[in-house]
């Protein structure tokens, strides 16, 4: 939904497509628009894993260094688990997210129903997949980070507090 929502601010604030409007009633299309588009392709998507027996999830390697990581990531985007553990092409990936942009064009306005707007969504759909992967990745890490800093800060501040109390 956040990546719906970036996205229907972006072309909010250029007015594209122009049919929508810049005002929030454009934005909620543009959101309406991009939620029904984004739901067909995980429908999709869903459907085509389950008959491939593909598995969608992505796998950390928190171990590894980081352009090994980056590396990672960039191949779950591309690739899934088959049903022997195997590294496969992702099919459903593929078929999800292209499908249903081709798909949505359909229910588009007529100035984004195209094959053009089609794949750029398409390659949009894909980039938000390689940020959902790297999101899955480091955000464990980042989180831990900022929460054992937050954590010192205040075990120093009730320290600070206890040695005045004295």
């Amino acid at each position: 939904m956040a990546g719906v929502a970036i996205v229907s601010a972006g072309g909010t604030a250029v007015n594209r497509p122009a049919e929508y409007g810049p005002h929030w009633s454009g934005f909620a299309d543009r959101f309406g628009m991009g939620m029904a588009g984004s739901s067909v392709s995980n429908g999709i998507e869903v459907s085509a894993g389950l008959a491939l027996r593909e598995d969608p999830r992505y796998f950390r390697v928190p171990e590894r260094a980081f352009k090994s990581r980056m590396g990672n990531v960039a191949r779950f985007t591309l690739s899934a688990r088959g049903e022997n553990g195997a590294l496969v092409p992702a099919y459903a990936h593929y078929i999800g997210i292209v499908g249903g942009n081709f798909l949505s064009n359909t229910w588009r306005v007529h100035s984004e129903a195209n094959v053009p707007d089609a794949l750029l969504r398409s390659s949009e759909g894909f980039a938000g997949r390689m940020a959902a992967n790297a999101f899955a990745e480091f955000w464990p890490d980042v989180k831990k980070y900022v929460l054992r800093k937050r954590n010192r800060a205040a075990q120093r501040d009730l320290e600070m507090r206890s040695e005045s109390g004295r």
